[in-house]
């Protein structure tokens, strides 16, 4: 049977048309399984009686099996879900004074083999559907019994190399008759696939871009990022010119600290001048320790003052509070894989 959350709106509508139902019941569909948290279509009284045999018969609305749950001081919480397929990932709630936001998976495994990750320890087996997708955000809000606001795909894997699936996914949780996640209020990650920031620039869903940049020049950024190698600097900033100008939206390029590494104020100030006159801010985030990695992240006054420099150089730039360290939840320590042994 189908994964009834791997459907679009205009997706579900035309499978029911074809199938001799009425465009109208897949809005209804979708208002039993996004707004009133339906997890059986026995449940959807309004729904006539043949298509709900039809739904029985065709499609799974299940949610994803919750093989572990830890939440941090911080109240950041980090769900252990296991798929369909036997496979684990991990999914991460973060709370804020703002509203829920959840840090998305796209993928088995990660093949970017950034040298800081945890996510790319584990070579990637595949990617993860649309439906998989937004089951981490069923699931979740099932559990916790409160609105997701936010959703960041910076999850495990590269969302831009499962493009297809991850915009479908974006247009489900966007839809009003979805989980109606605003587009401002969804952020795609990627580390640089050149080709994609170009399609993702002619996309009209307005969702933000983040880009993962960590370094200001190629030597640096091809030592701790092998992605370099296939699209340097010099075209992924020309492929950013491009993305600002078709949409006249602002990019954020993320900045791990890592220290000795790329946190010297000359890289700074080096920066400062590689990012002038773009459209952007640049998101500092202190490296969160990963056990078979052996970078350390930069200490507070060091952080503050490359932030600082980068400000007193006319980058707008923030110093990211991470959530969740405790519990192997924060940025750059997300697996695929059970550490009990059972992925």
């Amino acid at each position: 049977m189908n994964n009834l959350f791997n459907y679009t709106l205009n997706n579900l509508e035309t499978h029911l048309v074809e199938n001799g139902f009425k465009t109208f019941n897949a809005r209804q569909v979708f208002d039993w399984i996004y707004k009133k948290g339906g997890t059986n279509f026995d449940q959807m009284s309004n729904l006539s009686k043949p298509l709900r045999a039809y739904l029985n018969k065709s499609f799974l609305i299940e949610p994803l099996t919750v093989v572990s749950h830890q939440i941090s001081s911080d109240v950041t919480e980090k769900f252990l879900f296991r798929l369909s397929d036997g496979q684990v990932i991990e999914t991460v709630l973060m709370k804020h004074n703002y509203g829920n936001s959840i840090c998305v998976t796209s993928q088995i495994g990660c093949n970017m083999g950034c040298s800081f990750c945890a996510s790319g320890l584990y070579k990637k087996t595949r990617d993860l559907t649309r439906g998989e997708m937004v089951q981490q955000i069923v699931t979740v809000k099932r559990l916790i019994k409160k609105r997701i606001s936010h959703v960041v795909v910076m999850g495990i894997g590269e969302p831009f190399e499962n493009y297809d699936h991850t915009m479908a996914f974006i247009d489900i949780i966007n839809s009003p008759y979805g989980l109606e996640i605003g587009a401002r209020h969804i952020t795609v990650s990627t580390s640089g696939i050149v080709p994609r920031i170009y399609d993702f620039a002619k996309d009209p869903k307005q969702v933000n871009l983040a880009i993962s940049l960590h370094a200001p020049n190629n030597a640096l950024r091809t030592k701790i990022m092998t992605i370099n190698k296939v699209y340097p600097i010099e075209k992924l900033l020309k492929a950013v010119h491009y993305y600002i100008k078709e949409t006249n939206r602002r990019v954020t390029f993320e900045y791990i600290l890592l220290a000795g590494v790329n946190d010297d104020l000359k890289y700074a100030d080096e920066l400062s001048n590689l990012l002038r006159g773009i459209n952007c801010y640049v998101n500092l985030i202190r490296y969160n320790p990963v056990d078979e990695f052996n970078y350390k992240g930069t200490p507070n006054d060091q952080a503050k003052a490359f932030h600082d420099r980068l400000m007193k150089r006319g980058i707008t730039a923030t110093l990211r509070h991470e959530k969740g360290g405790d519990i192997d939840a924060a940025c750059g320590q997300l697996r695929s894989k059970d550490i009990k042994g059972n992925g």
